[in-house]
């Protein structure tokens, strides 16, 4: 059996572990620069304010009511971690899927005793880290989305849901679900679906699977076995690396700074740098792309983007951040207040089938391995102290492309300076 463990309402628990007055109250957190609603409390959602509700759009009776928080992702990600380590007491298989989300395996325990196991992990999770959380335990990954979907929407379960193959329960949770619903299954395919007559999660069990591999793909068949409580999908299946790699952001406030757009550029190099690792790929182009605001009519406008090809495929944040710069270079403008700066690598490949040029040389190689385990290096550091514990280059106080995030709450957890005070 595996379990899903969810953290329920992620963001806004972590805000209420640190200021329990939240409890019971409307809570939104907002996107970066403040700019729309990207987790909700149960009693923001009951007041009607739908995800990504664009903060300036809210009635003002509601934006009386509800706290509505900048996103605080240096807490929010400690204590995922935290979250993490709490699941590694019940079992050594823990395999984290997201932010909020892991899966548990529960290879060679008694399947008796896996229900009271699931309410003994929540209620710990809960107790050692103040996050509530969802169990959803079956004898495959997908239906055990679909046990946790059920522990969360369904007040019977107390929060833990157990499936069994082919239990009268199964049977009616799965003929109720919308087979968009399902892990793996979006809008469009739900539509494709629809088209053969499977609207729900049980038409897609009971459909053939040869029939589902021919008309979409492998993991699609691997899908429907998986409905069946046969075990076919790891993670790998469901996250396979990108092809492209973006990182943008609008700024806090515009700017016609040359060094603001270097400074925001070399940070959004640096990230996309970090991605690109994580999922061994290397990257054979940069793409540079700006814009004003195009809504702000008044102002001149203006937008472009240039392609940097690089001299070899590379991870190095380095390398590509030097080839950003110049193509920022190449398509500033004066005179214009610019909003948004981003990064794109292209052509990417796995760093194990990286296209070689014709001038390799050993020393050439053992260059590239120096330059990879500092890259390594910076990374390790980045996770185990803080994000940004190593840099490339310093920004200035007070810089334009900085975030707006005046609602932040302190981050308790990862700043010496911001830990929680307390008054006898």
């Amino acid at each position: 059996m595996i379990a899903l463990v969810d953290c329920n309402n992620f963001y806004v628990s972590c805000e209420r572990v640190f200021d329990p007055r939240l409890e019971g109250r409307p809570v939104g957190v907002l996107s970066n620069n403040d700019g729309c609603v990207i987790a909700r409390s149960n009693e923001l959602k009951a007041l009607g304010v739908e995800m990504g509700a664009a903060l300036h759009l809210l009635p003002p009776y509601i934006r009386r009511r509800a706290v509505l928080l900048s996103s605080n992702y240096a807490l929010y990600g400690d204590m995922s971690k935290r979250v993490t380590q709490t699941l590694a007491e019940f079992s050594p298989h823990v395999e984290v899927y997201s932010i909020d989300e892991s899966f548990v395996g529960f290879q060679g325990f008694d399947p008796a005793t896996l229900e009271e196991r699931g309410h003994r992990l929540r209620q710990t999770v809960r107790q050692w880290t103040g996050i509530p959380v969802s169990v959803g335990l079956a004898p495959t990954r997908v239906l055990a989305k679909v046990a946790n979907h059920a522990a969360k929407k369904l007040p019977a379960y107390g929060g833990v849901c157990k499936l069994e193959v082919d239990n009268p329960a199964t049977r009616t949770i799965l003929r109720q679900l919308p087979v968009t619903e399902l892990w793996g299954v979006a809008r469009r395919t739900g539509e494709r679906l629809a088209l053969m007559s499977i609207e729900t999660a049980w038409q897609l069990r009971e459909a053939d699977p040869k029939r589902i591999r021919r008309a979409f793909s492998v993991v699609m068949e691997r899908i429907v076995w998986e409905l069946r409580g046969h075990p076919a999908i790891t993670l790998d299946d469901m996250a396979a690396p990108k092809q492209q790699i973006m990182v943008s952001r609008s700024f806090g406030r515009m700017t016609g700074d040359l060094v603001d757009l270097r400074e925001a550029l070399r940070q959004h190099t640096a990230r996309a740098g970090e991605k690109l690792r994580r999922q061994g790929s290397v990257t054979s182009a940069v793409m540079v792309f700006i814009n004003t605001n195009r809504f702000q009519l008044e102002h001149p406008q203006y937008r472009n983007s240039v392609v940097v090809p690089l001299p070899r495929p590379t991870d190095d944040s380095r390398e590509i951040a030097h080839a950003a710069a110049r193509g920022l270079e190449a398509i500033f403008l004066k005179g214009y207040r610019y909003q948004k700066i981003g990064v794109m690598l292209l052509d990417l490949s796995t760093d194990t089938h990286r296209q070689l040029s014709l001038d390799e040389t050993p020393q050439s190689e053992a260059a590239r391995q120096r330059r990879q385990r500092l890259m390594a290096t910076m990374d390790r550091l980045n996770r185990e102290l803080c994000r940004d514990a190593v840099r490339l280059g310093l920004p200035r106080k007070g810089n334009a492309w900085g975030l707006r995030c005046e609602r932040r709450t302190p981050r308790y957890t990862t700043r010496w300076e911001e830990l929680v005070r307390v008054k006898a």
